[in-house]
C-alpha cells in the first residue's frame, strides 16, 4: 500500500500489527483518529502510554493490575480460601463475566508447552506452591481448594496432570471444571452460561480425566 503520506502510512503499519487489524480495518483507524480532535488523539495515546508504563502484575495472583495487588485480591469479600488456576487474563475476564465465582485467582501466564520449550518453571507455578503452602507475610492464607480452569487443549491438560500432582501432595483439594467446554477451546471464547455452569458444576480433578 503506497499513501501520499508517510506519516499516515506508518501509523497504518504499526496498527495492522495489532491482532486482528487487517489493512484495510488499520486504514480505517487511522483515518479516524487523524479526524479526530487533537486533544482527543492526545488523550488516546496517553492512555496507551500509561496502560503500558504503568499496569503491572499483582504480587499475589499475577493478574494485571494498577496497584501492588489486584482489586480481586484486596476485595475481603472474596473466597481467599478458593484459588482458581487460569492460563492468562482473558480467562479471568471471561469467568468474572459469569458473576458465579466469588474466590480468588492465579494466572499462570501461559501452560506447559514441551514443544514449544514451555516448562513448568517458565509458567507462575512456583507463586502458586508458595500460596498453597501458607502464603508469604504480611498475607498468609489456609487454601481450602483449587479448581483448574485450564483449556481442553493437549497443553491444558499437560499443565492440570502437572499442577494435580503437585498440589495433590500438599493435601490440598484439586478440582476442575465439568466438561460442558467444548474439547480444544479456550476459556475465553466460552458463552457466560456454558462456563458459570461449568464452575458451579466442578468436581474432583481424579474424577475428570481418563488415566
Amino acid at each position: 500500500m503506497s499513501l501520499s503520506s508517510t506519516l499516515l502510512e506508518t501509523a497504518v503499519d504499526q496498527l495492522a500489527t495489532l491482532p486482528g487489524i487487517g489493512r484495510r480495518t488499520a486504514m480505517r483507524l487511522a483515518l479516524d483518529l487523524l479526524r479526530r480532535d487533537q486533544h482527543e488523539v492526545a488523550r488516546f495515546s496517553e492512555a496507551i502510554r500509561r496502560m503500558r508504563d504503568e499496569v503491572r502484575f499483582c504480587e499475589v495472583c499475577c493478574n494485571i493490575s494498577d496497584e501492588p495487588r489486584c482489586a480481586i485480591c484486596r476485595d475481603p469479600n472474596r473466597d481467599e480460601a478458593l484459588i482458581c488456576v487460569v492460563e492468562d487474563i482473558r480467562d479471568v475476564i471471561a469467568i468474572e463475566n459469569t458473576r458465579q465465582y466469588k474466590g480468588r485467582y492465579h494466572v499462570l501466564g501461559g501452560v506447559i508447552s514441551p514443544m514449544d520449550g514451555i516448562g513448568p518453571d517458565d509458567l507462575n507455578t512456583r507463586q502458586l506452591m508458595e500460596r498453597v503452602h501458607g502464603g508469604t507475610a504480611p498475607h498468609p492464607t489456609q487454601v481450602r481448594e483449587v479448581i483448574l480452569a485450564l483449556g481442553t487443549t493437549l497443553e491444558g491438560d499437560t499443565t492440570g496432570f502437572y499442577l494435580n500432582r503437585k498440589l495433590s501432595e500438599q493435601g490440598v483439594m484439586v478440582t476442575m471444571l465439568a466438561r460442558g467446554l467444548s474439547v480444544g477451546g479456550e476459556l475465553s471464547t466460552a458463552d457466560e452460561l456454558t462456563l458459570g455452569r461449568s464452575i458451579a458444576d466442578r468436581k474432583p480433578y481424579e474424577q475428570g480425566v481418563k488415566r
